[in-house]
């Protein structure tokens, strides 16, 4: 018994027996109004010190979670499908309609620290740094990253692509190729302005597909030369759109949309495995949906109510310029080369005549295939197959003989027949013909 207990015990004694002693003075030593001390006076009694005892100990209250409920949760959290979810999306999990057990945070947190569990997601000590302020209006900036991750936990890691609003956190597109490309990048911009509209400006890392190697590194007398460092294909198509590219310096810059990253790589394996979800294509369908959810967690309220986002024009073709544009020459049948095919320019429009020969736009997608654009007019295109040249006979020619000489050649067993010179039986012919060579100069003897 605490001494507390013992105290007013002591007091109700003395009240009890005591007449002098008045419940006003009872009431003020045991810090208790009137009233309650003359209910505990009654209580005291006709049950003596039992009278200061709580009726509810020993009682389980009528809201508390059954034993089989808490080692149900326990024996959730420790499969293969959960134990590396974090305690607050393990509880967003077991509040759904599969399992429908809805439960505080503190509640759960309580149950799985005492069974021995401890969350996957540490906190790490806050960094100092200065934060960047949010932008004010909503799709005034948007960050867009990649992020490699084994996202199915089959030992394989695929690229997940997306945008992210820099006002108010919210997702703006995802999506997943196997690996950084510039198609998953070409694809979250037609899902951001397909739902949104056209944003202000994109925040993006110094990735190749966004800004070219030579990008600020051209010499003084190059520059006063007039040379220019050619937009990348996604920088022209976010030029062609009025898109600003803003070039983050570091990670940390862009430190929103790789806080996403670290939250989708907790989240997202988990929700793929509980919808069974083991392919792009599949995945990509679910994270439309997902997206949804998502916002709904973590998005805040921008400063500003009005967005910033552009309506696309009904004369704007999106997919015309979210694609790839080479320069190609066709010829005086329309027909032009392109990666060693041949295709053909087809013209639906009866007033337009192409000249004889030109330069045109070529456009590749997965979308549409392969276009042609020339002088502001797209077209399409069908494959050709040019006509082989007809291969000329040559001649028939005679067949070669082949020359063997006989036996009784020289180089063959002919010299065994002819008799072999030698010095010593021609000496004086030689003798004679040396000094033809080297004497015939010389003034006869006397």
């Amino acid at each position: 018994m605490s001494q507390k207990r013992l105290k007013h015990a002591h007091i109700l004694d003395r009240l009890v027996t005591d007449s002098s002693f008045t419940i006003a003075q009872a009431a003020e030593a045991m810090g208790l109004s009137e009233r309650h001390v003359k209910r505990l006076k009654g209580e005291y009694k006709k049950n003596g010190i039992d009278a200061l005892v709580h009726k509810n100990i020993g009682r389980s209250p009528a809201h508390a979670l059954s034993e089989e409920l808490r080692n149900k949760i326990i024996e959730l959290k420790c499969s293969t499908l959960f134990q590396k979810a974090n305690f607050n999306h393990f509880k967003e999990i077991l509040g759904r309609d599969r399992y429908g057990i809805n439960l505080s945070y503190s509640t759960l947190h309580g149950i799985l620290t005492s069974a021995g569990i401890k969350s996957p997601k540490t906190r790490r000590p806050a960094k100092k740094h200065r934060r960047r302020k949010r932008k004010a209006y909503e799709g005034l900036m948007l960050q867009i990253d990649a992020s490699p991750f084994d996202w199915f936990n089959d030992g394989q890691e695929y690229s997940l692509h997306g945008a992210i609003d820099d006002a108010t956190g919210k997702i703006v597109a995802l999506y997943m190729c196997k690996n950084e490309c510039l198609q998953g990048y070409f694809e979250v911009m037609r899902l951001v302005i397909s739902n949104n509209g056209i944003p202000v400006s994109l925040y993006a890392d110094r990735h190749t597909i966004f800004l070219s190697p030579k990008d600020g590194k051209l010499s003084i007398e190059e520059q006063l030369q007039g040379v220019q460092v050619k937009d990348t294909q996604f920088g022209r198509a976010v030029k062609q759109l009025g898109i600003t590219l803003i070039k983050a310096r570091s990670a940390q810059a862009k430190g929103r949309i790789e806080r996403l990253w670290e939250t989708l790589q907790s989240r997202l394996p988990i929700e793929f495995a509980l919808e069974n979800i083991t392919t792009i294509d599949a995945a990509n369908a679910f994270l439309q949906q997902y997206i949804k959810e998502y916002n709904s967690l973590f998005a805040v309220e921008a400063e500003q109510t009005e967005q910033s986002y552009r309506e696309v024009s009904p004369a704007l073709n999106i997919d015309n310029i979210l694609c790839i544009i080479e320069k190609r020459t066709f010829d005086n049948g329309g027909v032009f080369s392109f990666y060693n095919r041949s295709f053909k320019i087809v013209s639906t429009r009866p007033d337009t005549v192409l000249p004889y020969r030109g330069k045109i736009d070529v456009l590749v997608s997965p979308t549409f295939g392969v276009r042609a654009a020339f002088a502001g007019i797209v077209y399409d295109t069908v494959p050709f197959i040019k006509p082989e040249k007809a291969v000329q006979k040559s001649p028939v020619k005679s067949k070669k003989t082949k020359y063997i000489p006989d036996d009784s050649h020289y180089y063959k067993y002919g010299h065994q027949l002819i008799k072999k010179v030698t010095f010593e039986d021609n000496d004086i012919a030689i003798l004679k013909i040396l000094e033809k060579i080297f004497l015939w100069r010389l003034p006869p003897a006397s």
